[in-house]
């Protein structure tokens, strides 16, 4: 048995990860915004639910199948976007797209990726977009372009990043060195790269991402990795933006980064498809409401109007039965499957989507619930 097939849960490979990368980067991947309640809160979520079993039950034929945003998956996740996924493993979203596609779910990927979105759809996952408008309108219709051209299935529309979060591990371990161009800079936390050599001889073969292949600047060119910060105070999306992106776009929408119901009607009422319950991980703003607490508010305001999805805070198959039962349609599993990326690349997210989906299983199964059209919060209890 292998060291990965050894990780029974996500906090292995996470542990995994955390020896493998430089701590510059893993804290990159593992920290949140400000005092990181957020993120805390996220996971807390899960803990004050508890479930509720039907026993004397026999479960033989198990259906977890969901329709999301008009595509069938076997199971109801997507992998979620994270940017610079290229830092955490070589294989990057490309090797998380791949694992996605032989799980059987969907993949989203996000605007600041190293790879490009055609060579990321040919791996044959049934791929999302996530869209930031950072270089503008101009640069977005060549990039919705693209995504008609690869067979992008939808879009997801981030709207909770007007500025990016203080993430304060990142100014303390040097994250935007590590990024820039000023080799000087980069001598204070060269020590702790070097002790990775793995990770050294990764980067330096073409985990680098100089530039976002996916937002081209009219005139200039790939959007500088260096000036996504800067960019997004200056792109904000807005609802107008909304209905901009309906026009161009005929396909499903999803709005992501809802925590009010008010703002999940006014994302149906500009023609999104779908919404992500999501405070982006923790990684914005500090002391909004976990996801999990934020969902049954959501998913009352919008009925059957549109298709509700969370994210944030799971880190068990056991969590995306709890959130299912409180109406989600499917979860997007972003920490849990960076920290495999990081652990063991493609074969890394493998081992980590093979844990939630075991949990998954032997949480239904242990419930004596058959189908996700049989799973309601008569399933759960608070403690």
């Amino acid at each position: 048995m292998g060291k990965l097939e050894r990780a029974v849960n996500i906090a292995d490979l996470r542990r995994m990860g955390r020896a493998r990368l430089p701590a510059v980067v893993f804290h990159y991947l593992d920290g949140a915004a400000d005092r990181e309640q957020t993120l805390r809160d996220n996971v807390r979520a899960f803990r004050r639910w508890g479930f509720r079993p039907r026993y004397g039950v026999e479960v033989r034929n198990l259906d977890l199948s969901v329709t999301v945003m008009g595509q069938r998956l076997d199971w109801p996740a997507l992998a979620a976007p994270i940017g610079y996924s290229a830092l955490m493993h070589k294989d990057g979203e490309r090797g998380t797209a791949r694992a996605a596609a032989k799980a059987g779910i969907g993949g989203i990927l996000s605007t600041i990726s190293g790879a490009r979105l055609e060579d990321v759809a040919a791996t044959g996952v049934k791929l999302f977009m996530q869209i930031y408008l950072l270089a503008g309108r101009e640069a977005g219709e060549a990039t919705l372009a693209r995504c008609k051209v690869a067979g992008v299935k939808g879009l997801f529309l981030t709207i909770d990043t007007p500025v990016a979060g203080l993430r304060e591990r990142d100014f303390r371990n040097g994250m935007n060195q590590l990024l820039g161009r000023d080799v000087f800079a980069k001598l204070r936390y060269l020590p702790d790269v070097l002790a990775h050599p793995g990770w050294v001889a990764a980067y330096m073969m073409g985990a680098r991402m100089p530039a976002l292949p996916n937002v081209v600047v009219p005139g200039e060119g790939p959007l500088p990795m260096t000036d996504v910060a800067k960019t997004l105070s200056r792109s904000v999306v807005t609802w107008e933006d909304l209905k901009w992106i309906r026009a161009q776009w005929k396909g499903p929408i999803a709005i992501k980064g809802v925590l009010t119901g008010d703002d999940a009607r006014r994302a149906v009422d500009g023609g999104a498809d779908a919404v992500v319950v999501s405070n982006h991980g923790g990684r914005q703003l500090d002391g909004v409401a976990a996801g999990l607490d934020a969902l049954p508010e959501v998913v009352s305001a919008v009925g059957a109007q549109c298709e509700v999805l969370m994210d944030g805070g799971i880190r068990r198959g056991s969590d995306i039965v709890k959130a299912l039962a409180l109406g989600a349609r499917a979860v997007l599993l972003g920490r849990g499957t960076a920290y495999g990326l990081a652990a063991g690349g493609e074969k890394g997210v493998d081992r980590a989507l093979a844990i939630f989906h075991a949990d998954l299983v032997r949480t239904m199964k242990l419930l004596g619930c058959a189908s996700l059209a049989q799973l309601n919060v008569d399933y759960l209890q608070r403690r």
